[in-house]
């Protein structure tokens, strides 16, 4: 229900305004990547100017989900720790209550041949 408030009230404005943008900005823009001969540079690019707006909002997001991922690291560090303990508890309660029956399973038999 959350995630569909937020696709309402959110995404689809920014979506609008996104879209609002890459139609005014459809001229061509010459993007300079050396700085020391801006009027005649070895390496430049010219893309439409919505091109950078969406390449940017992309990295943002990529940059955005990396920085989440790496700062997250500690808890999924501790989720596998603890698994693999939960793990170790079980299998150890597994193994106890096998002997239990085993011991329960032996200790009647012995009780049904010595009434005899």
């Amino acid at each position: 229900m959350l995630q569909r408030i937020f696709t309402i009230v959110i995404a689809f404005p920014m979506a609008l305004v996104l879209i609002a943008l890459a139609v005014a900005n459809r001229h061509d823009v010459r993007l300079v990547l050396d700085p020391f001969r801006p009027d005649t540079p070895a390496l430049s690019l010219v893309l439409p100017f919505y091109a950078y707006l969406f390449g940017v909002l992309a990295l943002g997001i990529i940059a955005g989900g990396l920085a989440v991922w790496f700062g997250q690291g500690h808890w999924r560090h501790a989720a596998r720790v603890r698994t693999q303990e939960a793990r170790r508890w079980q299998a150890e309660a597994d193994r106890l209550t096998r002997e239990r029956d085993a011991d329960a399973t032996g200790g009647s038999r012995q009780l049904i041949a010595n009434s005899r």
